[in-house]
């Protein structure tokens, strides 16, 4: 007699782990909701970031073209012209002997964060050229990401423009 109930004790010892093995239904139901939860608080902050970021990139980018202009303005005596643009900074303009690049590494002008070229003029009011990148909309204008990037600073830009 004492055998049955220990082999009984042990199947029903085994019934009640296989029934606590897996999650409920409802236990994963309020995971995902706190996981949503959580993800609904700092994906936003995390975008902001983003695009935060890559503003910096494109000021960055920005400098690094200006040094890049200047060393193509000691070899040349000149800033490149708006129709040769950023280009000459990487492919000998016409045939000027004086031209000493590449200026930029990479063989090719690199596009800003976005995907869009960057603008550049020469001469502008105030400043020898000017490197402009539109944002996040690829537009002229714009607030926050979508605000244009010059190498130019806000304010001289604002009396250059009128």
């Amino acid at each position: 007699m004492h055998m049955r109930s220990t082999q009984r004790g042990r199947q029903a010892g085994t019934a009640l782990r296989r029934g606590e093995a897996g999650f409920t239904l409802v236990e994963i139901l309020v995971v995902i909701t706190i996981i949503g939860l959580i993800m609904a608080i700092v994906g936003p902050r995390v975008l902001n970031y983003l695009g935060e970021s890559k503003v910096k990139a494109a000021k960055i980018q920005i400098e690094s073209f200006s040094s890049a202009l200047d060393l193509y303005y000691l070899d040349m005596g000149r800033y490149p012209a708006s129709n040769d643009g950023l280009v000459a900074l990487v492919q000998r303009p016409g045939n000027a002997q004086e031209w000493n690049g590449p200026y930029l590494k990479g063989g090719a002008v690199p596009n800003d964060p976005w995907g869009h070229p960057y603008v550049y003029r020469a001469p502008v009011e105030r400043a020898p050229y000017e490197i402009v990148s539109y944002g996040a909309d690829g537009q002229e204008g714009g607030t926050g990401t979508a605000a244009d990037i010059s190498s130019i600073p806000a304010t001289s830009r604002a009396t250059a423009l009128h």
